[in-house]
């Protein structure tokens, strides 16, 4: 009797090891697909577009729906107007949302920027054609984290001609 209590004693819980073993096998799962989706570039810049019509102009944004800090984000926004412009093209971007960027600069350069604090109002030039393309180079700062909305308006006359309003988020 005694022997065999020892042997009891000795021997593990076959419960406990299996669930200890269930338990290690599904971390290396876990681990494995993690590993996987970002070999796949599961976890990189994913763009998005959001885009309106109004007033007979056509006002699209491509930005970065998803990224990462460190990493290039997209910001494109492209106006046209079959009629083409009568006057120079005044955009109001929400201020806030900049300030998940490094900022090499927009291409082509605003010919007047201003703030009111919740928007940065950006003002370009006539251009000669039916079409408008502004681009933002820029990456996500490394201690930028969390993410927000943005929105992007279209201005005539200090009046919102066009609205879209989109989110990035960041994964870490």
């Amino acid at each position: 009797m005694r022997a065999e209590l020892l042997r009891d004693a000795v021997r593990p819980d076959q419960r406990h090891a299996s669930r200890k073993l269930a338990l290690r096998r599904a971390a290396t799962a876990v681990l494995g697909l993690v590993v996987l989706l970002g070999a796949v570039g599961a976890f990189g810049v994913r763009s998005g577009t959001a885009k309106t019509t109004a007033d007979g102009y056509t006002l699209t944004v491509q930005y970065a729906r998803v990224a990462r800090a460190g990493l290039d984000a997209p910001f494109r926004v492209y106006v046209s107007n079959p009629a083409g412009f009568d006057d120079d093209i005044e955009l109001a971007v929400t201020a806030r949302y900049f300030e998940l960027f490094e900022s090499q600069g927009f291409e082509p350069e605003p010919s007047a920027e201003t703030s009111d604090g919740r928007f940065l109002y950006l003002t370009f030039d006539r251009p000669p054609a039916r079409d408008f393309r502004l681009s933002f180079d820029a990456y996500i700062q490394p201690s930028s984290q969390l993410g927000t909305d943005g929105e992007l308006r279209l201005l005539s006359k200090g009046k919102a001609v066009a609205t879209v309003r989109f989110r990035t988020w960041l994964m870490p």
